[in-house]
């Protein structure tokens, strides 16, 4: 499907939004239709899509339907994180609600909310720190619970737990959140199959690829697969499959140096080739903190968007980079007489993880929700207020400098 992707400089936007409709398909089966739950605290969402009544018979205004995008960086649950999770119940299960109750709404308001899970999630295995992390499925299902619609599993810490661990997370999103569009890994039999959704008239793909797994590998032989950024050609027609078949493709890539707020020229080169095969939004990951996010001309004259690394959503890192983080947000406009598909809007909005001495009572924060004297308490070596400060004023100037 042939599309043009623009800036957008004026768009008709519609107050609000809806219970989320999509309709997940692949190349090997038919389409399902899912209803995604409403999980947000507000009752009185309006419909995101242009009333056709109101609209077929204007010359004037083309009707057009939209999608409002956010994505949160790595998941990084340490084991402070679970075991705090578990001293609130008691040790019957695990709630991570606290950790995330300061940004819930950016996420549960979203039309499309994507996560990098950074760890395996399954109870098939106990969970575990770094270097090789395992997460309860409890943390799982709270991510579904805020509002969450897709998970990208492409990163570094796939394979910590093996083969074995691979396919129990495949398990687990397959079985228990079957509503949940799941990238970045698949049982061998669909490494082909590509994943969209259908969301208020608007279709996204999705592809998920890393630059290596910590020098673990799959078996030869392994019924489960997964892409390296390196194996170009796959990749390229994968991207190229994509655009064909969506009116957005995004690309979740974990790429990047760590803990380095600079985009590496590798980097900057991958994304290059992305966008010229077909890619349209960029996710980037690996970094653990935040980096510059920009637009990208297609070879059509068109603009593409990456968000070279959102940083850390949670972690127990305790390097002050690592405390840092974005939300990233862009529109997703479609008009529905011509076809044409236009982003705009992109915004960041910076969090801190914070926690007390002792990594105790972790927490994310909106930066504009953290105070100087929580910042002075930050059980992070090096880490203060007027650290966060300087980092978030260069992604404020990005944000600001945008079109």
């Amino acid at each position: 499907m042939k599309k043009f992707i623009s800036i957008l400089i004026s768009v008709i936007l519609l107050a609000g939004c809806t219970d989320t409709h999509l309709e997940l398909n692949s190349s090997s089966q038919d389409s399902s239709s899912f209803i995604v739950p409403d999980n947000s605290d507000s009752t009185d969402k309006s419909d995101s899509i242009d009333n056709s009544e109101n609209t077929e018979n204007s010359d004037d205004t083309p009707q057009t339907v939209s999608v409002n995008l956010v994505c949160a960086g790595d998941n990084l649950i340490h084991s402070p994180i679970y075991k705090q999770a578990s001293r609130r119940t008691g040790g019957d299960g695990y709630d991570f609600r606290p950790v995330y109750e300061d940004v819930k709404d950016i996420v549960s308001t979203a039309d499309l909310a994507i996560l990098n899970q950074e760890t395996i999630v399954t109870d098939e295995f106990e969970p575990s720190n770094y270097p090789t992390f395992c997460t309860p499925e409890d943390c799982g299902d709270q991510m579904v619970e805020m509002g969450f619609d897709a998970v990208s599993v492409s990163n570094n810490h796939l394979l910590d737990k093996g083969e074995k661990g691979l396919k129990a997370t495949l398990k687990y999103w397959a079985e228990k959140h079957p509503e949940i569009i799941l990238y970045g890994a698949s049982e061998k039999e669909n490494k082909d199959d590509i994943p969209t959704a259908e969301i208020n008239g608007i279709t996204f793909a999705f592809l998920g690829f890393m630059e290596h797994t910590n020098g673990l590998s799959l078996p030869s032989n392994s019924e489960v697969t997964i892409t390296y950024l390196k194996e170009k050609e796959r990749v390229k027609a994968l991207v190229e499959k994509a655009d064909e078949i969506a009116d957005v493709v995004v690309v979740s890539a974990h790429y990047g140096v760590e803990v380095l707020d600079s985009v590496s020229d590798d980097q900057k080169q991958i994304t290059k080739e992305l966008v010229s095969w077909g890619a349209d939004i960029i996710i980037g990951t690996q970094p653990h903190t935040v980096q510059p996010m920009e637009w990208v001309t297609k070879p059509d004259g068109g603009e593409a968007f990456v968000f070279y690394c959102l940083g850390n959503f949670v972690s127990a890192m305790d390097i002050p980079l690592g405390m840092l983080g974005i939300v990233g947000k862009i529109t997703i406009t479609k008009d529905l007489k011509t076809g044409d598909t236009m982003l705009s809007n992109p915004d960041a909005v910076p969090i801190v993880t914070h926690y007390d001495s002792g990594y105790s009572n972790i927490k994310i924060y909106r930066f504009e929700n953290y105070t100087k004297e929580l910042g002075e308490k930050h059980g992070c070596p090096y880490f203060d207020y007027s650290f966060a400060e300087k980092q978030f004023e260069k992604v404020v100037k990005i944000v600001d400098y945008l079109p």
